[in-house]
């Protein structure tokens, strides 16, 4: 029997079903996770500094001169970070014809890498 539907061919496909999309924000994860740890930087180390006073004892000059630079890495890597995002898990769905709810909702698949990443290196 000849197969005349268009779409006979796709059965087999990664982006039909539901790992597709998994596997490309898994992936998109493994590079969002500098943008994460510069975040997780700016709020564990530079924001719980007090150095309003002068007698204070939590103060750390070297964190305070590196926040800085912190801040201009995670805007310019978030930003990048953000444009893949839009890419991959809208623009490329919307031009492929397929279903942007999937790809949308396993966007919370992207923190993972740097969510397993924190928990290795974290002390026990």
């Amino acid at each position: 029997m000849a197969m005349t539907d268009a779409h006979a061919g796709r059965k087999g496909r990664a982006g039909s079903g539901l790992w597709g999309p998994a596997l490309a924000n898994l992936g998109l994860g493994v590079p969002a996770i500098v943008p994460l740890y510069l975040a997780w930087w700016l709020l564990t180390e530079y924001m719980p500094m007090d150095c309003a006073l002068a007698e204070s004892t939590n103060c750390n000059y070297e964190t305070l001169e590196n926040g800085f630079f912190f801040t201009v890495a995670l805007v310019a890597t978030g930003l990048l970070t953000l444009t893949q995002v839009i890419v991959i898990d809208i623009a490329l769905p919307l031009w492929q014809r397929r279903r942007l709810a999937a790809w949308l909702g396993s966007a919370v698949l992207i923190p993972v890498p740097f969510l397993a990443c924190l928990a290795l290196t974290s002390p026990a």
